[in-house]
């Protein structure tokens, strides 16, 4: 076995050498959380310790995390296409474009068809120049902007150049809209779930996320969080974590 993780032990892997490691990330966390958390398990080992690709708080699914000398790759990882899963509600819009605040304007739904919903996920495919929200990490001035948004102070992003080469909708039950989506990195599904609406002369925003895939790393591989700290656990007790 390489260092890249591709069964359920951990025996072989190397932490210090380097690993990769795939985690099925838990709602509420953050990727630093999960970071931090294996940085910890792993002492007494003296690692860095990295993620490829943060998932908000309210999204779960795949997190890439790197260990020792494999958090040189972070950077190809992060560049990786990926894939999410999400539904996103009509009908009323949020500051955060998710579930993270209140819900602060609603809409009208009634004249909405699902032709219309499916031909607005088509408008989506291809090339574009997308706004991140406002309550994003994005760093400007060395602060996180969603820090600025929180006090209230404006916030001017400039817009980034994606690629969104698939959007299926995967089922529809009004107000919700699930969808499939695949895009390139730096994509905010945030920011698609309100434009959804807009596009739509309506308001939305995005009510649930998990990423499914990232390059050719699937969610479907990878460790549940609380199994793969208490491996690491075990393997510590054995004197076997290298």
């Amino acid at each position: 076995m390489n260092n890249i993780q591709e069964d359920k032990s951990i025996a072989d892997l190397n932490f210090a050498e380097g690993a990769v490691l795939l985690i099925d990330k838990p709602l509420t966390w953050t990727s630093f959380d999960v970071v931090g958390k294996l940085r910890n398990t792993l002492k007494p080992l003296k690692l860095k310790v990295g993620h490829a690709g943060t998932l908000d708080p309210l999204a779960t699914g795949l997190l890439i995390v790197c260990t020792g000398k494999m958090t040189k790759q972070i950077d190809g990882f992060q560049a990786e296409d990926k894939e999410y899963t999400g539904t996103i509600t009509l009908g009323a819009t949020t500051p955060t474009y998710d579930l993270e605040s209140e819900i602060d304007q609603t809409f009208e739904t009634q004249h909405i068809t699902e032709e219309m919903i499916q031909q607005t996920a088509a408008d989506f495919l291809g090339e574009q120049d997308q706004f991140p929200p406002a309550h994003s990490a994005i760093k400007i001035g060395g602060e996180r902007v969603y820090e600025k948004a929180r006090r209230g102070e404006e916030v001017e992003l400039k817009a980034r150049r994606i690629n969104i080469t698939a959007f299926d909708i995967e089922k529809i039950e009004m107000p919700l809209v699930y969808l499939r989506i695949r895009c390139t990195k730096g994509t905010y599904i945030r920011s698609i779930a309100n434009d959804f609406g807009k596009r739509l002369q309506s308001g939305s925003h995005l009510s649930s996320l998990r990423r499914t895939k990232s390059g050719d790393f699937d969610v479907q591989d990878a460790w549940d969080l609380t199994t793969l700290i208490n491996q690491i656990k075990e393997t510590k007790e054995q004197s076997l974590l290298k």
